[in-house]
């Protein structure tokens, strides 16, 4: 891809690490190579550990400049952090760093999921991760309320092509950027993946780590990816599992989402609802099982259902099905059960009408909905011509209108909001240890192509493919793929080349209590 170069007084120090120490180990160091130098209210401030979310997990706050480029100007910022002790430390090798998907997921409670889902990478590692510049326990960026966040989806219908529609698309998309300028203005250009992997790195020499190695799901891999290009010499292992295809930035991600959501769907959810017609009754073969969808989804086009006090519209149906193609076991059977709910509402229990309206709402919460744009509008440039995307997202609806229909609201938002001149970052391998990828064929978010992508782009990487759809691999139920990550990032041992996973069987119908 085509790329900003970093300021040339970066350039020498990002090559060997920026503001790595090799005289003061598992340290930052202060002015290299003309770089800024870094106050030593950062560089040598202590984390004030506390017990936090359970007794195995504990967290600390931590301040990070809030423009590494600059670190003496402006505010600091907080990152609140989180750690989950090696439980053997006669066998503790190191530091194992996670971080959350999204963007906008809270990474804090994480370490202790994977230390009990994996006892081995819990006993050899002290298990790390971290919310976010951002996102969740620490500085957040603010934008608009729940209810103006909850408009972009409830009001009319998002397949809606008429003029008016798509005016009103537009108005909301600036309506929320200047809500984001007048919250978080001077905060918004720096809320980028760039600036959060100094965050990072930061983490490590605070926690007199050398070196660390890492594991990220989704977006995380945007940040193990940037993180390992630019500090090298700080990581000696890396997973990116579900690879979000950061070769070309963000809008060229996020417009090929729409098919592979599609795809998810109508390859592996709808059959599945057809051979499971015996339970669900949308019909027995997967075109009659799209037509149920389509008559319920039009039902609630002309007449939103009021369930529960919260008003039903198409919008919630598409955004309930994308949701659920994520994990077939966790979310094909609750999907169905839901379709057959929103068609005869009075013949399900309150119980039941309470728990699909957790399931629908909201759609995004407000926080995160803020972050996410935060990050994908300003870690790489849009396109800001509004007619190219009234045109391209016509042709997402018509085409794959399950996600499609939702591109011109992401796009109309990305076309409008700040420059934030972040610096592009020119990934490759080069200088790394051998990266562990994990893909699955019909994953609807992080799709496979992109992932091949990186994969080329990645070089000396290894790609582990597995034979199902599900988004996110490793402590999923699947023991070929925890088996891969488990060794890797004990021993260092790889597959000789790229290999293959069986998936996870789809699951059965659900069984309604």
């Amino acid at each position: 891809m085509q790329l900003f170069r970093k300021p040339a007084r970066w350039a020498a120090a990002l090559a060997c690490g920026v503001l790595a120490a090799a005289a003061l180990p598992g340290a930052v160091a202060g002015a290299a190579d003309g770089a800024p130098r870094v106050p030593d209210r950062y560089r040598l401030q202590h984390l004030d550990w506390q017990p936090c979310t359970s007794g195995a997990l504990e967290c600390a706050t931590m301040a990070v400049p809030r423009d590494w480029y600059h670190p003496g100007a402006g505010p600091s910022l907080s990152i609140k952090v989180s750690r989950h002790r090696a439980t053997d430390p006669a066998a503790r090798r190191g530091v194992l760093m996670m971080a959350a998907g999204g963007p906008g997921s809270s990474g804090l409670k994480r370490p202790a999921d994977l230390a009990r889902r994996s006892p081995a990478l819990g006993a050899a590692y002290d298990v790390v991760s971290f919310d976010q510049r951002g996102v969740g326990a620490s500085t957040n960026v603010v934008c608009s309320d729940q209810a103006t966040v909850d408009a972009f989806f409830t009001s009319g219908d998002l397949r809606d092509r008429s003029a008016p529609a798509i005016d009103a698309t537009f108005d909301r998309a600036r309506a929320f950027v200047a809500d984001c300028e007048r919250r978080s203005g001077g905060l918004l250009p720096y809320i980028t993946s760039d600036q959060a992997v100094h965050d990072m790195d930061l983490y490590r020499a605070l926690l007199g780590a050398d070196t660390v190695a890492y594991y990220g799901p989704s977006y995380a891999t945007v940040l193990g990816a940037y993180y390992a290009t630019e500090f090298p010499r700080r990581v000696e292992r890396v997973v990116l599992d579900s690879t979000v295809d950061f070769t070309r930035g963000w809008e060229s991600y996020m417009v090929g989402q729409p098919r592979s959501f599609q795809r998810r769907f109508e390859q592996d959810f709808l059959p599945w609802l057809a051979r499971n017609d015996a339970t669900y009754h949308q019909g027995r073969t997967p075109a009659e099982a799209k037509a149920s969808y389509e008559r319920l989804r039009a039902a609630l086009r002309d007449r939103p259902l009021d369930l529960e006090g919260t008003l039903v519209t198409p919008n919630h149906l598409d955004a309930a099905a994308t949701g659920s193609v994520y994990n077939a076991a966790q979310g094909f059977g609750r999907f169905a059960s839901l379709m057959g709910l929103l068609e005869n509402p009075t013949g399900a229990s309150a119980q039941e009408r309470k728990d699909a309206v957790e399931v629908l709402q909201p759609i995004m919460s407000a926080g995160y909905f803020a972050d996410f744009f935060a990050v994908t509008c300003g870690d790489t440039p849009w396109k800001r011509d509004s007619r190219y995307w009234v045109d391209r997202s016509a042709w997402a609806t018509r085409t794959n209108p399950l996600a499609g229909a939702r591109e011109l609201t992401f796009a109309a938002i990305c076309a409008s909001w700040p420059r934030t001149g972040a610096p592009r970052v020119k990934v490759t391998g080069k200088g790394l240890p051998p990266v562990l990828m994990l893909n699955s064929r019909l994953d609807p978010a992080t799709y496979y192509e992109g992932a091949l992508n990186v994969h080329r782009q990645l070089a000396g990487s290894r790609l582990i493919t597995v034979a199902d759809g599900d988004h996110g691999q490793f402590q999923s139920g699947n023991a070929c793929t925890d088996a891969y990550v488990e060794n890797y990032l004990l021993t260092g041992a790889l597959p000789a080349g790229d290999t293959d996973c069986p998936g996870v069987p789809l699951p059965g119908p659900a069984v309604r209590g």
